[in-house]
């Protein structure tokens, strides 16, 4: 999974820059069972965090409770067109992902 991509665009939108990203992950909650009846064992994203010109300025928690392949979209102020935007995330398998896009 961790090759899986983060999709991320970051436009300018008057003062403040409009960050949407979507991120390609399983999320199992570990409240389900497979066909034998056997827990499926949890598995989520449970940490992103967002950079700014690799300037943390976000950091998320997330429980099992978030959905499969999961969208984000927020608002940044203080970006100008060409800083960087990077974002990160860490499951509970400790795999990772990253991402990073230019303003728009």
């Amino acid at each position: 999974m961790a090759s899986a991509p983060i999709l991320i665009r970051a436009q300018l939108q008057g003062e403040r820059t409009v960050v949407r990203a979507l991120m390609a992950h399983e999320m199992e909650s570990g409240q389900r069972k497979d066909g034998d009846g056997r827990p499926i064992p949890a598995w989520h994203i449970h940490e992103i965090v967002v950079t700014l010109n690799a300037r943390p300025v976000l950091t998320l928690r997330c429980g099992p409770s978030v959905s499969k392949n999961p969208f984000l979209r927020f608002a940044l102020k203080g970006a100008k067109a060409g800083d960087r935007v990077g974002l990160a995330w860490l499951d509970t398998r400790g795999e990772r992902r990253t991402a990073e896009v230019q303003v728009a």
